[in-house]
């Protein structure tokens, strides 16, 4: 970005794959090695701050459903005040922060704040569960089409302004993000709308990470499952579509 404010640091915006360190880019590894402070997200601490460097000041910012978190603009504020201080910055997000990871918030506050930044793309947690499964996102002629949706609107009920024909069209694979608490009224809607309860389905939970959790099912199914099981203790998403069961193997 072209004048910055003076004596700025810069801020590197890392996107850190779902949490298998493995899954992380080259350059991701290069920004957390080279920073002076990160501030980073639960999802994207544990094995992946190992990357960062020793002397760097490791700073606690995530925010997950149901517990105590850090507001989104008191986030903001620390990433300015450190890059003004003339600083090496690295804001972790967990997955691909371009994909429901509110990484526009943190963009304008820099842009405002005229400090220089980068966006370091991920691994979203939808590519990395697809591929745990050992199933594409896409096939010629059956799934020309992939959709990502979130399933919890700013008060983490189901938003009321879905497109119903896209989310129940069955040629499409379609990922809910945060959806665990609403996707049983989500696949009401879903069938209601004209989508089989028979359409395969999969729960991916912890996606990553140790204690990853992958459910095949069914629409019907899954949101059978999810209305008895109670909160999440662990995030997840939900993949349905003509792909989410794999046709080999076992």
């Amino acid at each position: 970005m072209s004048d910055p404010a003076p004596q700025s640091g810069f801020v590197s915006l890392v996107s850190a794959g779902p949490g298998d360190p493995e899954l992380l880019t080259l350059k991701a590894a290069r920004c957390l090695a080279e920073a002076e402070v990160v501030l980073f997200d639960d999802l994207a601490s544990g094995p992946v701050l190992d990357h960062a460097n020793p002397a760097a000041e490791l700073i606690a910012v995530g925010k997950r459903a149901g517990r105590p978190s850090a507001r989104q603009e008191v986030v903001n504020q620390l990433i300015v005040q450190h890059a003004q201080a003339g600083r090496r910055v690295v804001r972790l997000k967990s997955g691909d922060a371009g994909i429901f990871g509110r990484l526009e918030e943190e963009l304008v506050a820099l842009a405002e704040a005229r400090i220089p930044f980068e966006i370091v793309p991920g691994v979203t947690s939808a590519s990395a569960a697809a591929a745990a499964m050992g199933i594409p996102l896409t096939r010629r002629l059956t799934a020309r089409r992939v959709q990502f949706v979130t399933g919890a609107d700013i008060t983490g009920q189901l938003p009321q302004d879905i497109n119903w024909a896209a989310l129940a069209d069955p040629s499409v694979t379609t990922v809910v993000f945060m959806g665990q608490r609403s996707f049983p009224q989500l696949a009401q809607g879903l069938q209601a709308h004209g989508l089989p309860g028979t359409t395969p389905a999969l729960f991916a939970e912890a996606v990553g990470h140790p204690g990853q959790r992958l459910v095949p099912s069914t629409v019907a199914d899954l949101a059978r499952m999810l209305q008895d099981q109670g909160p999440a203790s662990q995030p997840g998403l939900i993949l349905y579509g003509p792909l989410a069961l794999p046709k080999w193997g076992d």
